[in-house]
């Protein structure tokens, strides 16, 4: 068995500018917002390159919650990333009738993470807000239909 090391991980605070993290972070005190300090580090624990740096949005970590300012971390496996999917849309059975766009990455990340990656649907529709957390694998039985789109930036 390898060493264990502690890790300290310092939390943004829950002032979220986006209303889908904040809805999370008040439903459910186990999403965590890591700042970009520990953003950085957890990719790094992790052996994650740069690339993914935005293929994740939150954290869970089994035994910690957003309540706390620091984590002091004692396995980086126990790390759980989120990527977010928002909707404004009425959602009756969320993630059912969902539309959303993923990259490529995200998609790469949620491979290679397997079960410590999830994608969650966030509708936020008043009469209908609720989130949903999936696996890849649990995303990919219910997947309707799945198209790429090219995003290109030309030369000045």
């Amino acid at each position: 068995m390898g060493r264990e090391h502690s890790y300290t991980i310092t939390l943004e605070n829950n002032n979220s500018e986006k209303e889908a993290i904040q809805f999370l972070i008040e439903s459910d005190k186990n999403f965590i917002n890591p700042d970009k300090d520990s953003r950085k580090l957890i990719m790094a624990l992790l052996g994650i390159e740069k690339r993914f740096s935005r293929a994740f949005d939150l954290v869970l970590i089994p035994g910690h919650t957003n309540l706390e300012k620091i984590i002091e971390l004692d396995k980086a496996s126990e790390i759980i990333l989120v990527e977010l999917k928002t909707t404004k849309k009425k959602l009756e059975n969320n993630p059912h009738g969902f539309f959303f766009g993923a990259t490529e990455n995200e998609f790469d990340l949620a491979r290679k993470f397997e079960n410590k990656f999830r994608f969650c649907f966030v509708t936020l529709h008043p009469e209908t807000k609720s989130y949903k957390l999936l696996t890849l694998k649990e995303l990919n039985k219910i997947i309707k239909t799945k198209r790429v789109q090219y995003q290109i930036n030309l030369k000045n």
